[in-house]
Parts: C-alpha cells; sequence; structure tokens
C-alpha cells in the first residue's frame, strides 16, 4: 500500500507503475515520471534516491527527455527501479514521505516578485523561471500535466497475432471460405509501419483521403474513407542500445532472449478500412494504416505484468522448431475501447479483448 491515496478502481496502483514523460505548464521541459494514483511521481527531482549498484552510476537518464536511454540500460537497470520505486512510495518508508521539503518545495518557491529591480530593470518571470525549474516538487498532478511521447520510436512492425481481428478482417476482405491465408498459422505475419505518424493518446487524428473501390462494378474513386475503423493493440519496445549492441545485421535472436527486453503498452491503430482493400494487394497496407497511430503515454513495466501470465494456447499445426519455447507468452490481461460520437451524450464499450494471441509473438500486438 501507498501513502499517495489511489481510488480502488484506478489503473495506476503501486504494483503497477508504468513510466512517462510529462510537461507542465509552469515546467514545459518534458520529463520522465511514473504514474501513482492520480499524481506522477517525477524521477528528475528524485534521480538522487536512486543508489542501487546500477542506477547510482545512470542517475543523469532521469533528466532525458525520452525513455530511450533508462530503457537502455537494460533489465538490470528496470528492475532496481522498480524496486526503488516500491519502496519509496510505500506507506511504511518514511525517506520520501516524510520529506515535505522534497514533495511541497514547489509551492514554497513560488513568491509574488512584483517590486524587485536589478540594474533599474523590473524583473519578469523569465528571470525566476530557473530557480523555479531546479526547485520542482517530487509531486505533480496527471490532470495538470501534458504528455508526450514516452520515447523517440525509429521504427515498428504491426504483428497480425489475434486469430479472432485476423479472422474478421478476413471475412471482410475475402469472404468466410478465405478469411486466413494458409500462412497465417505457421508464421508471425507483421509490416513495418510508419514510424513518423505516431502520436500520443489525445492527439487528433485527421479522416484520410485515398482511393477506394466500393463497387467493383465501376473504377476507383477518390475521398475521404468512409470505413474509419481502429484496432486496440498491446505494442513493445524493444531499447536501441540492446538491439545495436546484441542484434547484428541479419543475426538470427532467439525469441526467448528478445523477449526478456521488451517494454509494452497500449497501442490504437486507426485504419481506413475501405482505402486498405483496395491497396493492401499485394504488398500490404500503405496510406490505409499510416495516417496515424496512437500509443498511451505510459510504458509498462514487463515485471508488472507477470502476475497476470497463464498458460499458453496449443498451436495446430506446430511451429516450425525456431518458434518453440516453453516460455509463457500469454497474459490474461483486460482491454477495452470507450467511443463517444458527437451526437451521443454518454461514452460506450464497445468491444473488448484479453488473451486471444496466437504464437510467440503474441505479447507484442494481441489486436482487438
Amino acid at each position: 500500500m501507498s501513502y499517495i491515496p489511489v481510488a480502488e478502481d484506478s489503473d495506476f496502483p503501486i504494483q503497477n507503475l508504468p513510466y512517462g514523460v510529462f510537461s507542465t505548464q509552469s515546467h514545459p521541459k518534458p520529463r520522465i515520471g511514473v504514474a501513482i494514483g492520480d499524481q506522477i511521481l517525477d524521477l528528475s527531482v528524485i534521480k538522487h534516491l536512486f543508489t542501487g549498484p546500477v542506477l547510482s552510476k545512470h542517475q543523469h537518464v532521469f533528466d532525458e527527455t525520452t525513455l530511450n536511454s533508462f530503457m537502455g540500460l537494460g533489465q538490470a537497470a528496470w528492475k532496481e527501479a522498480r524496486a526503488s520505486l516500491q519502496n519509496l512510495l510505500s506507506a511504511s518508508q518514511a525517506r520520501l514521505r516524510d520529506d515535505k521539503e522534497l514533495r511541497q518545495r514547489q509551492a514554497n518557491i513560488i513568491q509574488p516578485c512584483s517590486g524587485l529591480h536589478v540594474g533599474g530593470r523590473a524583473l519578469g518571470l523569465e528571470d525566476w523561471m530557473e530557480p523555479l525549474i531546479l526547485c520542482f516538487s517530487a509531486f505533480t498532478s496527471q490532470a495538470s500535466a501534458k504528455m508526450h511521447l514516452p520515447a523517440s520510436i525509429g521504427d515498428y512492425t504491426d504483428f497480425y497475432s489475434s486469430r479472432p481481428h485476423a479472422t474478421n478482417v478476413g471475412i471482410m476482405f475475402r469472404g468466410k471460405e478465405n478469411a486466413l491465408m494458409p500462412n497465417w498459422l505457421h508464421l508471425p505475419v507483421g509490416y513495418h509501419g510508419r514510424a513518423s505518424s505516431i502520436v500520443v493518446s489525445g492527439t487528433p487524428i485527421r479522416r484520410p483521403m485515398g482511393q477506394m473501390r466500393p463497387d467493383n462494378s465501376k473504377p476507383p474513386v477518390y475521398g475521404a474513407s468512409k470505413l474509419l475503423d481502429m484496432e486496440l493493440e498491446m505494442r513493445s519496445d524493444l531499447p536501441e542500445p540492446y538491439r545495436e549492441v546484441h542484434v547484428g545485421q541479419g543475426q538470427e535472436v532467439a525469441w526467448s532472449e528478445s523477449v526478456s527486453h521488451y517494454k509494452p503498452y497500449a497501442y490504437s491503430s486507426p485504419i481506413a478500412r475501405d482505402i486498405q482493400q483496395w491497396e493492401y494487394v499485394p504488398l500490404g497496407p500503405f496510406l490505409g494504416k499510416s495516417f496515424g497511430t496512437t500509443i498511451s503515454p505510459w510504458v509498462v513495466p514487463m515485471d508488472a505484468l507477470m502476475p497476470f501470465v497463464v498458460s499458453n494456447p496449443e498451436q495446430d499445426p506446430k511451429p516450425l522448431p525456431y518458434l518453440c519455447h516453453k516460455q509463457p507468452y500469454t497474459f490474461d490481461i483486460n482491454l477495452s475501447v470507450a467511443l463517444k460520437g458527437m451526437l451521443q451524450g454518454e461514452w460506450c464499450c464497445p468491444c473488448s479483448a484479453g488473451r486471444h494471441g496466437h504464437g510467440p509473438l503474441s505479447p507484442l500486438g494481441p489486436e482487438l
């Protein structure tokens, strides 16, 4: 239990502690924080409290504006950070709980500065900004924070790993008899997405324009998509330093080795189905899935998910040996989408998903 109040239905209890990047109006520089209840713990303010064998030498990573450097430190650093944070936020630990100066000094330092002059010039806000930045409190309310992309994303692969989802889309495009392509049950089907169009949750998405062929008896037409859809997915990040040091070009990497380096987050992929249906043959989606991809601002530690791991589903047919392993990779996690149209007064939840992944890459992208 934490000394920070956490509502019973909160997504951010002490057992979660996801990482994100945030800023505030009074402190506009993006910085790394951890969600707890309705608060954000600013890790740049408490970086000196990370005194373990790994992070004591790398406290500077919490001054960065993305999570890339921190994630690049690897599993030992992640586990050490999580253990330190759970200790610092525990109701039984006084180190941060009773440090009123560290938790509240933002309120103590912001004082009116009218009437102060230096060299005949009245002091303005810019003269006080530097001490304000250096003396912010450890906690910020989520309501007052602006969230940013949690990491600099150079590339991403979208895996087609949910059997119900793949079947539904296959029926939509090819009919019930050809819903699943012959390769789907044998290999991880995926494609490279457009990393430049990834935005943080809450960013408006413009309805795309493109070619469609709603009537197969007539030529294609150009216009705004009329079949705008979305997929709720679970994604994972493979930190760049791991790729640079451990994965050379063309080098094989065992699934059991790579999966321990992933850090997952929720992911929403808007799709223009009418544009996609016309363009996807033979090379896959292009404009229909590249106009905007929304990701959660919060990156969940893999250790927070391990209590929800369940037995792997039986795969039939059995995959080739290089895809076989005994590690559990399926998580019983409830994912849902809430929608509210312009004319709707209430939010509705039209769909939800749990453990629908198939194959060894299912934790990287169980789609809804």
